[in-house]
């Protein structure tokens, strides 16, 4: 679907609490929904797999689905398959076309450990869930955490990489589901104003802005790599999954202006998709600015911009 943007500005205008609460209770109604087909299906297996792109905030998603089961009565839990990463070895670790370590690549993931432990939790087999240092790009070999899944207890296994054929091959009971903001924002003429993916690049500037102290260059360097991998490595797999939603919300544009416009202004133009930003720098301007103060704690948008309840 494609979100209006003379709708948007209307109600930023008009009734901007009002806005923000309908759009974060269709979140909701999406993420109830998820919850009783994963529910329905525990009888099958007690794995589900949630995957999406870089920004598409599958971590909020994994956790309120998480809340939801529970008011079910079926006890989830949540694990980031980033802890699955392995130890960064510059002899082995995949590269990409221009022969630097690609990061975006499954085989960055220890999917020989990943497998065996959704066996395991299939079988109500205790596991120990990793812990990787990103700090030190390594795997720590001290801290690791305890999981086995009691009678109404499943694991959400969340990733980039959660829906590639080497992990469902094997796990093709698991409930699969993949999420992405993929509306895009279109003008009275039916042009499109803002791009989906402009949503999920907008996410993670200021993601890597709060929690990384990543500057906005730093974001765009990474951002041409980033988009190859999903490309290579994870819109090719949507198709795996059980259930497919969109993560956007139709006010999150007008929130984040306030924190993406500035970046936007710092960037250069010898800055890789430098043209990318010129249309950024264009498209903004045209949202009516929307204070984060109406903005609830439970929304999938405070993953970004932070004072969330599912912050780590």
């Amino acid at each position: 679907m494609a979100y209006q943007l003379s709708e948007i500005n209307q109600a930023v205008r008009s009734d901007p609490k009002g806005f923000v609460e309908e759009s974060d209770a269709a979140f909701q109604r999406k993420i109830e929904n998820a919850a009783r087909k994963i529910a329905d299906h525990l009888s099958e297996s007690r794995i589900v797999l949630l995957s999406g792109p870089s920004g598409s905030g599958k971590t909020t998603t994994s956790k309120k689905i998480q809340a939801e089961l529970e008011k079910m009565g079926v006890r989830a839990h949540a694990v980031s398959m980033d802890n699955y990463f392995q130890t960064v070895d510059p002899e082995t670790a995949p590269r990409n076309r221009e022969g630097l370590i690609d990061y975006e690549s499954p085989f960055c993931l220890d999917m020989n450990l990943l497998n065996r432990h959704f066996k395991l939790l299939d079988q109500g087999e205790t596991i120990h869930i990793p812990k990787f240092d990103f700090a030190r790009q390594m795997r720590s070999a001290v801290h690791s955490n305890p999981l086995k899944l009691g009678k109404d207890e499943i694991a959400i296994f969340e990733g980039i990489h959660a829906l590639n054929d080497i992990i469902t091959g094997k796990n093709p009971k698991a409930m699969k589901l993949y999420i992405s903001a993929r509306s895009n924002v279109t003008d009275g003429e039916g042009d499109t104003v803002f791009k989906g993916t402009w949503m999920r690049l907008g996410r993670r500037m200021v993601r890597d802005a709060k929690f990384r102290a990543w500057e906005p260059h730093v974001t765009m360097k990474m951002w041409s790599n980033v988009r190859r991998g999903e490309k290579l490595y994870i819109s090719p797999f949507k198709d795996n999954a059980d259930i497919q939603f969109d993560s956007s919300l139709p006010y999150e544009v007008s929130v984040l202006k306030s924190y993406v416009l500035p970046f936007c202004e710092q960037l250069t133009p010898e800055i890789e998709r430098y043209e990318e930003i010129g249309r950024l720098l264009e498209a903004y301007p045209r949202f009516e600015t929307l204070s984060e103060t109406y903005v609830a704690p439970d929304s999938l948008i405070r993953e970004f911009i932070g004072g969330g309840i599912y912050d780590e």
